[in-house]
This record gives structure tokens, sequence and C-alpha cells, in this order.
């Protein structure tokens, strides 16, 4: 991995989506972006691809913006979301693409069936409009809320959720079953680390202390719905436990800030980067 821990010491966004999931640009314009920004490193944290690999790595350098390979799994244990980051893996490990390659199978057979319930409440959606949203990419729920808002059946992305594809709303189908146990030894074969995103969002902390105890290698403790008592809260924890700390915008797309973050709000700094480059090897 190539080090630049030299004159290199600006902030850092480990948490960023493209097109190849739910984000709205591709990996060159997120690139273009972050150079704008002044990044030093960014990681692309697709969900269930890593279809950005290796362009991003080899336009990085071009850049002088060191690329960390990423990807996000949404797992489930006792009904309880976790969504898992790994970082530092290979991302042509053959085990790694064929499970991400079932993920993006489960995924698409999941929106027919909401694009079916949603049809079946007299909602008439084509599964196609979803797809040229999806573009090729990972498909998720904010595919279909743009499909939705595209056909004015919606005014809001948010309206898109709460009527029809939230929790326990009508059309919501459960997703594909993986543990973040399964999701562990995924990554940890592939050479990577185990991070929880976000868990002031996912509010699982009771949990943590099994997590960490089979395979959970840090916390994303700097994320744009993170207060400062959370950030505080979170990197105790990882100092208590010598965890990994990471953080990141989990940028999707430029709109309303009081609905989205911005690529780098927030960032981490180069020495914690750095420090976690170091360390990384220590949970293998």
């Amino acid at each position: 991995m190539e080090d630049f821990s030299g004159e290199k010491k600006g902030n850092i966004d480990l948490h960023i989506h493209t097109r190849f999931s739910d984000g709205a640009l591709t990996p060159e314009e997120i690139l273009a972006m972050a150079k704008k920004k002044g990044l030093s490193a960014i990681s692309i944290t697709d969900h269930d691809s890593v279809s950005a690999f290796p362009f991003a790595v080899e336009r990085g350098k071009e850049l002088g913006i060191e690329v960390i390979p990423g990807v996000e799994l949404s797992c489930e244990v006792n009904k309880h979301d976790i969504h898992v980051l790994a970082y530092f893996f290979d991302y042509e490990s053959k085990k790694l693409l064929d499970a991400l390659e079932e993920m993006r199978t489960a995924r698409h057979k999941r929106a027919q069936k909401i694009v079916k319930n949603l049809n079946e409440m007299g909602i008439d959606l084509h599964f196609e409009t979803v797809l040229r949203f999806a573009d090729g990419g990972s498909i998720g729920r904010p595919h279909i809320a743009e499909a939705l808002l595209h056909e004015e059946f919606v005014y809001t992305h948010k309206e898109a959720f709460e009527k029809y594809l939230g929790y326990d709303s009508p059309a919501y189908e459960e997703k594909m079953q993986l543990t973040p146990f399964d999701a562990f030894e995924l990554i940890k074969s592939a050479g990577g680390v185990s991070i929880m995103a976000h868990p002031g969002v996912t509010n699982v902390d009771s949990l943590i202390p099994e997590l960490i105890e089979r395979g959970l290698c840090g916390l994303e403790v700097y994320h744009a719905d993170h207060n400062n008592a959370q950030q505080k809260k979170y990197a105790d924890i990882c100092k208590e436990h010598r965890l990994l700390m990471t953080g990141g915008s989990d940028f999707h797309r430029s709109v309303n800030k009081i609905h989205s973050s911005e690529i780098g709000e927030p960032t981490i700094r180069y020495p914690l980067f750095y420090g976690l480059k170091t360390r990384y090897k220590e949970f293998l």
C-alpha cells in the first residue's frame, strides 16, 4: 500500500457512495470533488459492490489522493440492523466477489417484490423505471424512492420512505439476512477489517461487546449524524477496547444539507488515518 504519510497531511473521508450503489456520482466525479476539497485520502464504500475499483485507485494516484478499498454490508442480528464497513481488503478476492454478487442478486429480487407491492396498492410504477435510476449499480430502496419521485407519486424522498418504503410500511420487504458475524468472517478472509458504521444511528450499543468478541475491529466514530457527545462516547469505547476509529461523510449526493452530508463533512485528521493504516493488521 502506497504511503502518503510524508507531505500529504490533508483530511480524510472514509465513507463515500457512488453510482455503483445508491450514490449519484461516478468514481471519477467523486475523486474530482475530493481533489477540490483538498482531501488526502478517501474510501469508496458502496453497498455490496467493489465495482469502483481498481479504476478509483489508479485515478486517485494520478490526482495524489490515496484510495482505500471499501464496501458497506447491511447486516441484521436479533432484529437489529447493523451496517458493517470493510477496509483494506483484497477487492479481487473470489470469495468476496461471489458473496457480493449473491447480495446484489438478492437486492434485485427484493426491489422487484417492493415494486410489485406498490403495484398491488394501485401505484403504477414500472420496475424498468427503477432500473434506470439504479443505472447498473447495486439496487436499493433509494432508487425506488427516486422513481416514485420522478413519476410524481410522492413529493420528497422522505415521503416515499414514510408512506411506502420504510420499516413497517405497506410495500416494505425484508432484505437478505446476513449476520454481522458472517460479514466479519467474509471480510477477514479477504484480508480486511470490519467497522461498525454510524453506531449513533444504529443505536445497538448493548451489542457492541459481543460484536467485539466475535470480530468487530472498530467503530465509525465520526459521522455526519453524530453529535459531539456521540463522537466522544464512541471514541472512549474504542480507547477502552483498543479498537480502530474511523470516520466519514456517508456522502450520497449533493442536495439540501438538511437531508444530506457533503464530501469531507465530517473528515478525520491524517494522524488518525495513519494510525488506522499502521494498526489494522493487528486484527488479522
